[in-house]
């Protein structure tokens, strides 16, 4: 998945949580333990089923990285690695064009009518690019459009006919949502993108326990702590790393070059985290216990792991009870749920 097309298109793709909802996805051939790609696929639209309403339900609460974008996602045969192409192109039915794969129910595009299978011709009556750079230059072109447009008219394929369709365009938090393919249980941030490791999210069986440690890396985000720790450059190379599916793990040792967070930071974290989760329909208390499974499973003493960089403290942990019986509070009194 190119970087650029992150913040435009593929932030609001397939499912919502389910208290929130659902959107469309088409099956694939063949079993995730017979085809990599599937497996691939079927985790990443789990990160971005549960980080979608984390990410349009929060918009007030990411300060400056609030931005409008479209309500699906798009890829061609190109957009896995070199060696899954051929996969692409039988599995997914992927060709030099850019196809739509999911599309976040409630969103403009689904408003619009955009669905799975839709074949992207024009916008604003210029063509889409194809070919192995498409989700790169296709990035470009709207980048500047969704800054000076409140709807963009999108002309799609569908069933060989050509469908104009004005698509609204939906406020949201501009975080780049990413898989990590490595068994270690961990996750980055880089100030503009969160990382997820393939390990944590096998980790997480259910939702809300990803949802909790995809809040945190939010927060880290929106507080520029990888940018105040001087990581920024760091932890961005580590999560170009861990992006190839079949990535080069021998630089990373260890915890990478990254440094422990510092216990403020993360307190910080955690307090913002809980109100992205609660406003994202997330029982804020999920935080406590999620990490506290973690740290259980994981301590500090694994070196590659998450709480290696992050350790619970019993400070940390008294923290978010105070801020979780707050939250309930302002719930009780039904006043705005910001930190």
């Amino acid at each position: 998945m190119r970087p650029i097309l992150g913040v435009i298109l593929v932030f609001f793709a397939s499912l919502l949580l389910a208290s929130c909802g659902t959107s469309s996805v088409a099956p694939f051939s063949g079993t995730s333990e017979s085809s990599p790609l599937r497996a691939y696929v079927d985790n990443q639209n789990r990160l971005y089923r549960v980080a979608a309403p984390l990410l349009i339900k929060n918009a007030a609460l990411c300060r400056s990285y609030a931005r409008p974008l479209l309500g699906f996602t798009a890829k061609n045969q190109y957009s896995y690695s070199k060696e899954l192409t051929g996969q692409a192109k039988n599995q997914l039915h992927l060709d030099e064009r850019l196809q739509v794969m999911s599309v976040l129910n409630g969103s403009g595009a689904m408003q619009a009518g955009i669905r799975h299978g839709d074949i992207l011709l024009k916008v604003q009556d210029q063509a889409i690019p194809q070919g192995q750079n498409a989700e790169t230059d296709a990035a470009r072109l709207l980048a500047g459009m969704v800054s000076n447009y409140r709807k963009l008219q999108l002309t799609v394929l569908r069933n060989e006919k050509a469908l104009a369709l004005e698509i609204p365009l939906t406020l949201a938090c501009a975080f780049a949502i990413e898989q990590g393919n490595t068994s270690v249980v961990n996750a980055y941030n880089d100030g503009r993108r969160i990382l997820i490791t393939r390990g944590m999210l096998d980790f997480f069986a259910t939702d809300t326990g990803l949802a909790a440690m995809l809040a945190r890396e939010m927060a880290h985000n929106t507080l520029q702590h990888a940018s105040a720790l001087q990581m920024s450059a760091t932890v961005s190379g580590v999560i170009d790393q861990l992006l190839p599916m079949q990535p080069d793990l021998s630089g990373l040792a260890g915890t990478s070059g990254i440094k422990t967070t510092p216990e403020k930071m993360d307190e910080e974290a955690d307090k913002l985290a809980a109100y992205l989760l609660v406003r994202a329909g997330v029982d804020p208390a999920t935080l406590q216990s999620s990490l506290q499974a973690l740290a259980k499973a994981y301590p500090g003493t694994v070196t590659n792991g998450y709480t290696a960089l992050h350790p619970l403290t019993a400070e940390r942990l008294s923290n978010m009870q105070i801020t979780v019986a707050e939250i309930r509070r302002k719930q009780a009194a039904k006043k705005a749920l910001v930190p």
